[in-house]
Parts: C-alpha cells; sequence; structure tokens
C-alpha cells in the first residue's frame, strides 16, 4: 500500500458531502506513479465526510483505496465489481445501502482506450471494440441503471459520470471517442429523465491528466521515457501543464454538493483550455 498520501492536495474542512453515502466505481487504479482520477474522487468525498464504497474490479487496489481513506479518519469499505456483469453492479449499489442506509452520489469513472486494445479506424478489430464499448459505456449505463433504481425511491441523489475532453476534441482512437462521446449523451438523457424525480447527473470531460493509466500507456505504446511523454502531453495544454486527479477530483466534489444543487446536464472540461483548440 502507498505510504505517502499528500495531506495538502484536494483538502477543504467544508464536510460538503458529511453523512452523504458515496459510491465511486473505478476507486482503484492502474499500476504506475502518481494518483488516478478514481482513487483522488473517492479520497475528496471523504475528506468531505462522505461514507465511500470504493468499487475496483481488482479488489486490491479497492482495498488500498479505502484504507487510505480510513487512515485519515474516514469512512469506507471496498468492495470487487467488474463493471461488465450488472449483476455486480446491481450488488454494489445494494451493498452501499445495506452498510450506511442511503445511496446519494455514483460517480463513475472508468474507461479503457490504448490499455483497452482501441486503435485507428483501420486497425481496430470486433473484439476490441466490443470490450471497450462495455467497459466505457455499457458499464456506466448499468451502474446508473441500479442506482436510479434506489434513488427515485429515496427521493433524489446525484451522479457525476466521467466522459473525456477526447469525445469533443481530436482523438486518434476511434471507440475511446465514441463511447465517451456515448456518455455525454446518455447523461444528458438521464439528466433529463430523472429531474423530476429529484436526481441530477452531470459529466465531467477530463483532458490530458497525469494519471497512471493515462502515462504509463503511453509509455509503452509510444517507446518513450516518462519525460518525453509528459513534455508531449504538456505542450498541448494551453495552461502549459497536465492536470492532475485532484484538479478532476475537486470538479466531481462540487458536482456531487449541494453547491451545484441547480446543475443537471452539463458537461464540464477539466482540460486546462485545450478544447477551446479543438486539438
Amino acid at each position: 500500500m502507498a505510504s505517502s498520501l499528500d495531506q495538502t492536495q484536494g483538502h477543504t474542512p467544508a464536510g460538503r458531502l458529511a453523512g452523504k453515502v458515496a459510491v465511486v466505481i473505478g476507486a482503484g487504479q492502474s499500476p504506475g506513479e502518481g494518483m488516478g482520477n478514481g482513487r483522488a474522487a473517492a479520497i475528496r468525498f471523504a475528506r468531505e465526510g462522505a461514507h465511500v464504497l470504493a468499487v475496483d474490479r481488482q479488489i486490491e487496489s479497492a482495498e488500498e483505496t479505502a484504507a487510505m481513506i480510513i487512515q485519515e479518519g474516514g469512512s469506507a469499505a471496498a468492495f470487487s465489481a467488474d463493471v461488465t456483469r450488472e449483476h455486480e453492479l446491481a450488488l454494489a449499489m445494494q451493498m452501499a445501502k445495506k452498510r450506511w442506509g442511503s445511496l446519494d452520489v455514483l460517480h463513475n469513472n472508468v474507461g479503457v482506450s490504448l490499455a483497452g486494445g482501441d486503435g485507428d479506424l483501420m486497425d481496430i478489430t470486433e473484439d476490441q471494440f466490443d470490450n471497450i464499448c462495455r467497459i466505457n459505456l455499457r458499464g456506466t449505463v448499468f451502474a446508473c441503471k441500479h442506482a436510479v433504481a434506489i434513488m427515485r425511491e429515496q427521493g433524489g441523489g446525484v451522479i457525476v459520470n466521467v466522459s473525456s475532453a477526447a469525445a469533443l476534441g481530436k482523438y486518434p482512437y476511434v471507440t475511446y471517442k465514441a463511447t465517451k462521446a456515448g456518455v455525454i449523451a446518455f447523461t444528458e438523457q438521464l439528466a433529463l429523465q430523472n429531474a423530476p424525480y429529484g436526481i441530477r447527473a452531470n459529466c465531467i470531460l477530463p483532458g490530458l491528466i497525469s494519471t497512471p493509466m493515462a502515462v504509463e500507456a503511453r509509455i509503452q505504446a509510444w517507446n518513450q521515457t516518462r519525460e518525453q511523454v509528459s513534455a508531449e502531453r504538456n505542450a498541448k495544454v494551453p495552461l502549459g501543464r497536465q492536470g492532475t486527479a485532484w484538479d478532476v477530483a475537486n470538479a466531481a466534489l462540487f458536482l456531487a454538493s449541494d453547491e451545484a444543487n441547480f446543475i443537471t446536464g452539463i458537461s464540464l472540461a477539466v482540460d486546462g483550455g485545450r478544447l477551446l483548440n479543438r486539438i
């Protein structure tokens, strides 16, 4: 388990999710340096007072995230679920409600591109395309299905889906772009159809974020050093640097909190201005 957790990044004492129950899908992370978006969101939610169910296909990684939260005095538990299996997603939602009494926030932070076999249109295979669709789009849809059932019954809730700036901007790999665009469209539908039940749903569109999944995959695929990959990605961002997982987690916290209680159906870019150039 990682022993050094920055105690200052992504921290305020506001208690914006005090007493809320949050399920974070993809709360573990890929091997490599740094912090993943899902883990950062889980920690950020817990620091603001939420009970967090850290869900990941790799239970060891979910347990690591939960242990970090508990070490800080927060409330968390780990749960194993594969987003390509609907019944496992249903069990995760039921577990959160059973353990803490409600389900107030669902944060879907799952997505693969190169690591899932994505490629150019002329190179992609049916199996690779279907695999990424199952993870990126179908997994989000069915997680929302089972969260919404609980949220409708209790009279409200919040869903934050992680799409990508790649859905709107230039991106070379066909399936990731298509599925993340699908997440935006689905979230808009989700927001509109569930507003009468007091349920809000929004999207986050991360740009170039320095996470283990994003950077490590490109180090291997491009046969470059970490410094080379980071320099190339930094150069594409108007603010001059990649974002961090805390940048994405802070956006997720805002959308999950009551500070955003009149915001639904939006797609919030967290990209350092890169979409302004559509590059």
